[in-house]
């Protein structure tokens, strides 16, 4: 997630932000003024400011101003009052990447703008940042389930066929993709995914096409959806199966045509992308039931491939988990990071039904509770019946002759204090490396006393 500067001298509009924002995961830092920005910002960089227009003092043109002299990489998001909008344009002439108008509409609206921001910063520094050697992509240690689909993306990359993806929940087909992208003749050009099941059918379908100026209430600018975006690269449609009838419809039409227009627009713009989606449904007894297009499956499973489940590619196991685990050592600031030989026999024994993201949740946690450099069975919290142990683990040795306090709201604040201190006091991470919800953690935060 990104690093995030918001400046607003209204506490109050600043909290409403802060808060919107660190529910996406993003480490949000806040500013009461330009000034107070401008020094938070020679000490530390951030990814995005969102800075309100009419402060005291630096004001927030003169903020923007500063930052795309002394720190260019940086997108910028501007807030303006209602009726201010020359002040807003005045900004986008200045570098801003776009601008919000007071107050802020929802949560979602502002989630969605600081999304295109970060992909816009993303995609600037494409070939700098994402560029792979396709020898380093692996797909597989050598798991027979896998070696008949590693095949198959090698044969249909150079290609521009379209490639449906399927599989389980956490098996790897957005990984599969970004593969595909790799090794094809478009691995210079952008990779750009859309979750179909994370957004609206409304923002979905803006987000798909784009739209003009005035296309619908709060489309006060135009802007291009990430089908443009992707232009001359891979479009990634995740969770295709969430698509409803109208957007499956329009979908269609772009894969037959390569053509569309933003909404509320009437000129036709032209989809130079190569097409891969993924899903984790049943599509063939989804048209059976009426609820998606035999026309657009056909049109997406020019080449389709079925991912395993992990427990199908047990071979796969192993090295995969300490693949894992370092990269999280790597990022708890921990390297070294190693399984036990125990520890390993019992991630290989595992029927791990929610596949990679069950397994590197598994690690994660037992990165946090183990004290030293080796991974224990004990750190693993692995329920014999298939799913992953709440917070109560097995209790932990006595060390140096002292009896340690093993009772459950021990041993769960204990992992709760290493999972916020490890994702810098980010909740949202801590709430993904814990595997509970949001909510949840702030439950028990308040129950131990710990705000």
């Amino acid at each position: 997630m990104a690093r995030i500067l918001v400046v607003d001298d209204e506490e109050g509009v600043r909290s409403f932000l802060a808060e919107a924002l660190e529910c996406e995961g993003h480490s949000v830092t806040t500013a009461a003024d330009g000034d107070e920005a401008a020094r938070l910002l020679a000490k530390q960089g951030v990814d995005l400011l969102l800075t309100d227009l009419k402060m005291p003092g630096l004001d927030g043109l003169s903020l923007l101003r500063k930052v795309r002299e002394e720190q260019p990489d940086v997108e910028v998001i501007v807030l303006t009052a209602v009726g201010s909008v020359e002040s807003a344009v005045a900004a986008m002439k200045a570098g801003a990447f776009e601008y919000l108008t007071k107050p802020v509409s929802s949560p979602a609206e502002l989630r969605l703008t600081v999304a295109r921001a970060l992909e816009h910063r993303a995609l600037l520094n494409w070939k700098a940042e994402t560029r792979q050697v396709a020898g380093e992509v692996v797909l597989s240690w050598g798991a027979p389930a896998m070696s008949p689909v590693v095949e198959a993306l090698r044969k249909v990359a150079p290609t521009q066929a379209t490639v449906l993806l399927m599989g389980e929940s956490g098996t790897g087909k957005e990984v599969a993709a970004r593969a595909l992208h790799q090794w094809s003749e478009r691995a210079d050009g952008p990779f750009v995914a859309v979750n179909c099941a994370a957004l609206t059918e409304t923002l979905l379908e803006s987000e798909l096409f784009g739209h003009e100026k005035g296309a619908f209430t709060g489309a006060v600018a135009q802007r291009r959806g990430r089908i443009e975006l992707a232009q001359g690269g891979t479009f990634f449609l995740d969770e295709v199966g969430e698509l409803k009838a109208e957007l499956q419809a329009k979908l269609l039409r772009v894969l037959q045509e390569r053509r569309f227009e933003r909404v509320g627009g009437t000129r036709t713009l032209e989809a130079d992308v190569r097409w891969v989606a993924a899903t984790n449904r049943d599509l063939k007894a989804m048209m059976a039931r009426g609820e998606f297009r035999e026309d657009l499956y056909h049109r997406l499973a020019v080449f389709p491939i079925r991912l395993p489940p992990l427990r199908e590619r047990r071979e796969d196991l192993r090295p995969l988990a300490e693949l894992l685990l370092r990269r999280i050592g790597e990022e708890l600031g921990r390297p070294g990071l190693r399984l036990s030989p125990e520890a390993s026999e019992r991630l290989v024994a595992f029927p791990w039904p929610g596949n990679v993201r069950e397994l590197r949740n598994a690690l994660e946690r037992a990165a946090i509770l183990a004290d030293g450099p080796v991974v224990e069975p004990r750190h693993l919290w692995l329920d014999p019946t298939g799913a992953a142990a709440p917070v109560a683990a097995p209790a932990p040795a006595a060390e140096g002759g002292r009896v340690p306090d093993t009772t459950l709201e021990a041993l769960e604040r204990m992992a709760i204090e290493q999972a916020i201190a490890a994702e810098g006091g980010n909740r949202k991470r801590a709430a993904q490396r814990l595997g509970i919800g949001l909510r949840t953690l702030y439950d028990k935060l308040r129950r131990y006393g710990m705000q």
